[in-house]
């Protein structure tokens, strides 16, 4: 470190020491929240592999994103695409196996009862955050050889699976002196819609109409579907209801922007309506999960600073917060290190506790109750939801029964021992949506996956990150029971205690669903999605999106707005609360008077 950051450094690792920065007045906590970006554009961005090779293009010759990822980032013409690296932010660790994944699995994540967010984060939520996992990242995995972990006879009895067997991540060598091995992402890690696109072209093309730019979709607003049942979208592994309801969704906004753009340009063909309308769509996507979604996720003025206003700012609106601004930047910022998702970034996503057991399926025929709220008609287990045998099930409930329902259904909390038992003995699927024969214990492979993939452990991780490390079991948590098992599974050697674990069982912040942990790569990567794409930077104009489209993505504020636009019905009968993430039946925010700077956090 130079000598001022040495001195930042004495001023943040003092404040977290005192637990102290999300208690501090919203300017004072952003100001903190900046130096902490700083240091981890500094210190926590790892290139693995060498830089992409390729001759420099021009961007004027690809003013539209690629199929694949390619031709986005103007000194690497493979940076970003398709099957390039997962990056890190920080460096890769040994693993032992020890203490086992089944064990970790069954005695600190299996859910014992369920925990839900109140108000705060319903359904619709959850299955945003995995249509985005679904955009963003996905292994490479060694198909020529299946691994397989036994249960031990210790925890056997409580696993609905006493082994199962997967494919490993593949290594594959970098040609790097310093990380010699690293996983490749087989979807593109740009903020690029690929979830509704695909990944490259042969996807592409399935998903495209050839017509007026369109995407396709089924009358009854639903994915469509080939003669195997799998669904016709950008990426369908190991996807559920909630998922394909986003993807329908979204592909009727793209739709709808091919017509708004061919009205005002009817000149234009088929090719360029639809990267038009990919720009488009894509764009308010990431503008929803940064001032929407993100808002409710973390529920706290100084969250409300750092997201929402200037990001609103560079999609045409006044203000002066800090992260957004990178949204119409001059030129795109990498930060000297090629563009990439990240190891550590899958490893704090793993957020499959948000899922609840059953579905409460609402009865959208009835009237309303008390502030807009269906009566509920029947619980659909969960596992009905999921993979192929979830799409027959959305299609007999519909869209609009779908939606409100997950609405108005709480979502999990990101504890410990919440994660859905149902998903201990789960159905993989292939890349192309096809079912394999063996099922998974997904919380048990979880745990195998960040070892496999060298991601360091919690207190490590946490150093790494430049943060306060624990050095006893009661600061992680104060509930005497989980530490007595956190003792009983990892002894005393608290350097054992794997992240996921470690991230779940996290005090939280007042008002944030998610462990701090979590939140400090989130601040580094949330805005490195933004600023190294040139199409939220030096392309973020009219002459790339169109008159009409860039208008588009400025008056698009939120997902209640998307579903209005589409299902006006939806949210004028069955939606009270102001986001469409919160749960639909909480009363709309308040106004606060009260400048966003001035305000001090509740404690």
């Amino acid at each position: 470190m130079t000598l001022f950051d040495r001195l930042l450094f004495l001023i943040i690792h003092s404040v977290d020491k005192m637990n102290l920065w999300h208690r501090l007045p919203v300017f004072l906590g952003l100001i903190y929240l900046a130096i902490r970006r700083h240091f981890h554009q500094q210190y926590n961005l790892i290139n693995v592999g060498t830089t992409p090779k390729g001759v420099r293009f021009n961007p004027a010759d690809h003013p539209y994103r690629t199929a694949d990822g390619e031709y986005n980032d103007p000194f690497g013409e493979g940076v970003g695409a398709q099957d390039s690296f997962f990056g890190r932010n920080n460096q890769p660790v040994e693993q032992t196996e020890e203490p086992d994944p089944v064990v970790v699995a069954v005695k600190l994540l299996s859910r014992k009862k369920f925990i839900d967010t109140g108000k705060q984060f319903n359904m619709i939520a959850a299955s945003w955050i995995q249509f985005m996992i679904h955009d963003w990242i996905d292994h490479l995995e060694q198909t020529d050889q299946l691994t397989e972990i036994v249960a031990p006879p210790e925890v056997a009895s409580q696993c609905p699976l006493k082994s199962f067997r997967f494919y490993k991540t593949k290594e594959v060598p970098t040609g790097f002196y310093d990380i010699k091995t690293g996983s490749l992402n087989i979807r593109t890690p740009w903020w690029d819609g690929s979830a509704i696109y695909g990944s490259d072209a042969k996807k592409n093309a399935l998903v495209r109409t050839f017509k007026d730019g369109k995407l396709k979709i089924a009358n009854n607003g639903l994915l469509q579907h080939g003669e195997d049942g799998i669904a016709i979208s950008g990426d369908v592994r190991n996807s559920w209801a909630g998922v394909s309801t986003l993807q329908a969704l979204f592909i009727k906004e793209h739709n709808a922007v091919c017509d708004a753009i061919k009205h005002e340009n009817p000149f234009l063909h088929d090719t360029e309506l639809y990267r038009h309308a990919r720009l488009v769509t894509a764009a308010v996507i990431a503008k929803i999960h940064t001032i929407d979604w993100t808002v409710e996720l973390l529920k706290t003025d100084t969250l409300y600073g750092l997201l929402g206003k200037k990001f609103k700012d560079a999609f045409g609106h006044v203000g002066s917060e800090i992260l957004s601004g990178y949204v119409g930047m001059k030129k795109p910022e990498n930060h000297g290190v090629p563009y990439s998702l990240t190891e550590d970034f899958t490893s704090v996503y793993r957020m499959h506790s948000l899922l609840p057991d059953t579905l409460h399926l609402r009865d959208t025929h009835a009237k309303p109750g008390k502030d807009k709220s269906p009566p509920m008609k029947q619980e659909v287990p969960m596992i009905n939801l999921i993979g192929l045998k979830g799409e027959k099930t959305l299609t007999d409930i519909g869209f609009t029964g779908q939606l409100v329902s997950m609405g108005h259904q709480a979502s999990g909390a990101l504890e410990i021992c919440n994660y859905p038992q149902w998903l201990r003995d789960i159905i993989a699927q292939n890349p192309d949506g096809t079912e394999r024969p063996d099922h998974v214990d997904m919380p048990a492979l979880e745990i195998y996956r960040d070892r496999e993939r060298k991601v360091p452990r919690y207190n490590h991780f946490r150093r790494s990150m430049l943060m306060v490390p624990i050095s006893k079991w009661e600061d992680l948590t104060d509930d005497a029971e989980v530490i007595k098992t956190l003792r009983e599974v990892y002894g005393d050697n608290i350097e054992k205690l794997d992240l996921l674990v470690g991230m779940m069982a996290e005090k939280k912040i007042k008002g944030f669903a998610i462990s701090e942990t979590a939140f400090f790569i989130f601040i580094l990567m949330a805005s490195r999605r933004l600023e190294a794409d040139r199409f939220f930077t030096s392309d973020f104009n009219e002459e790339t999106y169109t008159k009409k489209g860039l208008e588009w993505v400025n008056t698009t504020e939120s997902l209640r707005d998307v579903i209005t636009r589409h299902y006006p019905e939806i949210t004028e009968k069955w939606m009270n609360s102001t986001s469409a993430f919160s749960v639909w039946d909480s009363p709309p925010n308040a106004p606060n008077p009260i400048p966003i700077f001035l305000r001090i956090p509740h404690s």
